[in-house]
């Protein structure tokens, strides 16, 4: 008996290793869904909302390498996937997704919810195609998952209400061929970049995720070069821990010592980054870049040479063309000015932090109700959290205070909306870890408004007894907004959130909320909600007024900031 599409579809995931299927349930999906409940080995996530779904299976496939999927049912269900499947793209995850579509005779007629899903996916898919017909299976579901893996992406797959439970006239099992070659550049193009860095007398390295299996290569050429070595946020992990070479990251969220590594070098070596933001690369030095993706070389900054291949098998190839750096002034610079940036963090992280600061005006402006610091907070999860816990982080201010106070020792992996830069991430990406990884404990950055924003979800976490532990910074703002409003001299507008008590929220729904307010209480509540079994929300109360400053801070951001303040001080007078 010939399989129906739907079973086609259900069987090659589970033969591709795809453990979890994310998304709601509905009409043209019924087919599929039913197929996966009767599938061994291959489970149905019901989630609250296609976003979370999305994020999720964007999730498990950045943590495990392999393709993720979720599913969205006909119209408003495939576009509430939209959000978290750019997240995948811009990412680079490799993301299936399913999304129904009314029946075939009505496409095109305006039915009720029709949307061209492939005209809808066109931005954010590198692969979108509609099944007309059971006799394109498994060819154009082989064609979907090849373009996802192979060029790290979505790939959507629209099946109409009335082919999936279709069967085909020919079946036959599906084939993927989905090896990869590991290329590298050629030798001239090597001895070039080695000419090039050879002349070079202080080499600053730039690392990023794409780097990440190539670690032993990267030490090896920060060694052979004398080299300090900054990394993006998403190099931390793989790169954080074990490395006397790191200075830590550039950027808003990074630190003078990274920045003043990557002013004061006379060469860059771009490994496996895009780092995206230009204002932050050294000016009038030579630039070297490796990335497996062509299309990344001398996009950001101008390179002198590009390398296009992968970063291990092209430092394998070019460290041998390398003269070694003796003089060590540039790398020890960079360190010392590190170490003493981070014992500056450090003190910050003190709760006796507070009551060394005297006078009025740090009074009112930084902590008047001697709320709990973020900076703590974060300082006390690094402390208690597992050494192969997996983190996540909502866009804004919770990813300030991890990249800065947390540190990707061991085992731990790390993920975010790093390169979309979406609210609303850091819960149902540890959703999709979660399920990844049953054993390891889950620990997701929340900020209050991105928590909020998909808040039923935790229904979802509830409904599944996933054992996530949920560290909420509430400062009842869009903190990251109110920061960019008073650097640019404008007071806060707009920022201000009217939240709930989140850990009682939590606790009506079926999951163990803790509320902290008292920074006395901080360290035993941390500990508390990792040592209690199950989902835990922890509600910390945060100083809305605490400020990260950034590598370069510049004169116009201290003016315009100090302009905000008294601004949003003085109407207050007046009242």
């Amino acid at each position: 008996m010939a399989r129906t599409v739907a079973h086609v579809i259900v069987d090659a995931l589970k033969d591709l290793g795809v453990r979890h299927v994310f998304g709601v349930v509905g009409d043209a999906l019924n087919p599929l869904t039913d197929a996966i409940r009767t599938t061994d080995d291959l489970s149905w996530v019901g989630c609250r909302h296609e976003e979370a779904a999305a994020f999720a299976a964007g999730a498990q496939s950045q943590l495990s390498a392999t393709l993720g999927v979720c599913m969205g049912t006909v119209g408003p269900g495939s576009v509430h996937l939209l959000n978290g499947l750019y997240d995948a793209a811009k990412s680079h995850a490799p993301v299936l997704a399913i999304c129904g579509q009314v029946p075939l005779a009505e496409i095109g007629s305006d039915y009720f919810q029709e949307v061209d899903n492939d005209l809808l996916f066109r931005d954010v898919a590198v692969y979108r195609a509609t099944v007309t017909s059971p006799d394109q299976m498994p060819r154009m579901l082989e064609s979907a998952v090849r373009a996802a893996i192979s060029r790290g992406g979505v790939a959507v797959l629209t099946v109409p209400g009335d082919l999936g439970d279709r069967e085909l006239t020919e079946d036959r099992p599906t084939r993927f061929a989905l090896d990869r070659a590991v290329t590298r550049p050629d030798d001239p193009a090597l001895a070039e970049a080695a000419e090039l860095l050879n002349a070079a007398s202080r080499v600053t390295l730039l690392v990023g995720r794409g780097a990440r299996d190539a670690r032993t290569e990267v030490l090896g050429a920060a060694e052979l070069l004398s080299a300090p070595m900054v990394l993006t946020l998403k190099a931390k992990e793989g790169f954080e821990d074990d490395n006397a070479y790191q200075v830590g990251q550039t950027g808003l969220i990074g630190n003078p010592a990274a920045a003043h590594a990557l002013d004061s070098g006379d060469a860059l070596l771009m490994l496996g980054t895009d780092f995206p933001y230009r204002d932050w690369y050294p000016k009038g030095c030579k630039v070297v870049q490796i990335d497996t993706r062509e299309e990344h070389l001398g996009r950001r900054v101008p390179v002198d040479v590009g390398l296009a291949g992968d970063v291990g098998a092209t430092l394998r190839a070019l460290l041998p063309l390398l003269n070694r750096v003796p003089d060590r002034t540039h790398l020890d610079d960079a360190r010392d000015r590190f170490t003493r940036w981070e014992e500056g963090q450090q003190r910050l992280a003190d709760p006796a932090h507070e009551h060394r600061w005297t006078g009025k005006l740090r009074a009112a402006l930084d902590n008047r109700d001697h709320e709990i610091r973020p900076e703590a907070l974060a300082a006390a999860v690094d402390r208690y959290a597992d050494a192969d816990a997996v983190f996540t982080s909502d866009t804004g201010m919770a990813t300030v205070w991890l990249s800065r106070f947390v540190t990707m020792r061991g085992d731990r992996r790390l993920i975010g909306s790093y390169n979309l830069g979406s609210m609303a991430n850091a819960m149902p990406q540890a959703l999709g870890a979660q399920l990844w990884a049953p054993e390891r404990q889950i620990v997701a950055f929340c900020g209050d408004g991105g928590l909020s924003m998909l808040l039923g979800d935790l229904m979802t976490i509830k409904t599944y007894r996933l054992p996530v532990k949920l560290v909420v910074f509430d400062n009842r703002r869009l903190g990251m907004v109110k920061l960019e409003q008073e650097q640019a001299g404008l007071p806060e507008f707009g920022t201000e959130l009217d939240n709930p008590d989140f850990a009682a929220v939590a606790n009506a729904l079926g999951i163990t909320g803790i509320r902290v307010t008292d920074p006395d209480d901080l360290h035993d509540s941390v500990r508390r909600a990792f040592e209690t079994p199950g989902p835990v929300l922890l509600d910390v109360l945060t100083n809305p007024e605490e400020v990260a400053v950034p590598g370069k801070p510049t004169v116009s951001q201290g003016w315009g900031y100090a302009i905000a303040k008294v601004k949003e001080i003085l109407p207050s007078r007046e009242s």
